[in-house]
């Protein structure tokens, strides 16, 4: 049965520390809706009501379009070990791009002022409505450890490498909406 409150408490802020991998949604009016899966080694719980998470390069930059234009974002959570459960996390959602005096600060605040190879931009989720559901069809698994595809990937590209492939991949969705990025 599902149960909804104002803001993460501290059980589930223990639940959102255990997991490896939670998952976004966005669409805008018009757009097909974007669900990703994401790590969450940079994932940070910033208050009850607040999470952010560092977006590294990636092929297309769906969630950046979705919310210039429409602000909505959803965080999942799956128990994929232990007790069954889901989290949801829904909110308002807005981005701070490279070179950002908000993308410095956050950098300066959980990466000790250092820019992660592949960086891309920072995404807020101010949360107005945390959910929990059973989870019992969430099948149980086990991991079996990190890809290291991305960071070969973006370690064989370069920074140089990553700036041309960003503006060529990441300033329109495959929807044709402008997602707002600039690097400095």
């Amino acid at each position: 049965m599902a149960k909804q409150f104002p803001a993460i408490d501290e059980r589930l802020a223990e639940f959102i520390d255990r997991q490896r991998i939670f998952f976004t949604a966005s669409a805008a009016e018009g757009t097909r809706v974007n669900i990703s899966p994401r790590p969450t080694d940079h994932l940070h719980r910033l208050g009850p009501n607040e999470v952010a998470y560092l977006d590294l390069t990636g092929s297309g930059s769906e969630t950046s379009a979705h919310l210039k234009a429409d602000g909505r974002l959803t965080i999942m959570f799956c128990a994929f070990d232990g007790p069954p459960l889901i989290l949801r996390l829904y909110g308002s959602g807005d981005v701070a791009f490279r070179g950002s005096e908000r993308y410095r600060a956050f950098l300066d605040a959980h990466y000790g002022g250092d820019e992660p190879l592949g960086a891309r931009q920072v995404v807020f989720l101010a949360v107005d409505l945390v959910q929990t559901s059973c989870g019992f069809g969430v099948p149980l698994f086990e991991p079996a450890g990190e890809r290291p595809t991305l960071d070969r990937w973006a370690a064989a590209k370069g920074e140089d490498g990553l700036r041309a492939y960003r503006r060529e991949k990441n300033l329109i969705s495959m929807d044709g909406l402008p997602t707002g990025f600039e690097e400095a």
